[in-house]
């Protein structure tokens, strides 16, 4: 990784460890919300590629009762770019997930990643000082996690996406 005083402002801005954070907790708090399991490590790999892309953000279905494959064949572009997107955000997930761990704000184990529920409030209250658009972002992850804790193991919507580990 680049140090950080030498990434550009964007970079600082958008790929802050502490918001990639944050929106992992949410897609693990919304995985846990459909069953208490833990959003495998894999998966948390998919949440800045979906979420942080604004075409893909938006065109994300606004019920989970959408199945992933029929979404999918209606944004084939979506599968398309999915797995170079993750690729060119592997090192800022990577980052973002030890930011969360080191602060408490994401538990890990060997069956995946948990949203810490005691930080809850402070994730909360964090959002309330932020634009719509960063609010919009993390309601998505937090569908995102829903959505994939529906659509089947970490196998199969990883299957369904052409991404592999």
């Amino acid at each position: 990784m680049t140090p950080w005083a030498e990434r550009s402002i964007e970079e600082r801005h958008l790929l802050n460890p502490g918001f990639c954070a944050m929106l992992i907790w949410h897609a693990a708090h919304g995985y846990a919300s459909e069953r208490q399991t833990r959003i495998s490590i894999e998966l948390s790999f998919l949440v800045l590629p979906f979420v942080l892309h604004k075409e893909t953000r938006e065109s994300l279905p606004s019920s989970i009762k959408t199945s992933l494959p029929s979404w999918l064949g209606e944004h084939p572009i979506v599968r398309t770019r999915l797995g170079e997107r993750a690729t060119s955000l592997r090192a800022f997930t990577r980052e973002s997930l030890i930011f969360g761990g080191s602060h408490g704000l994401l538990l890990f184990a060997l069956d995946g990643v948990r949203a810490n529920a005691d930080m809850k409030k402070r994730v909360t209250a964090a959002l309330m000082a932020t634009s719509d658009e960063v609010d919009e972002c993390a309601k998505r992850a937090e569908f995102l996690g829903r959505w994939f804790e529906r659509a089947g193991g970490p196998e199969t919507v990883m299957t369904l996406l052409g991404v592999r580990p």
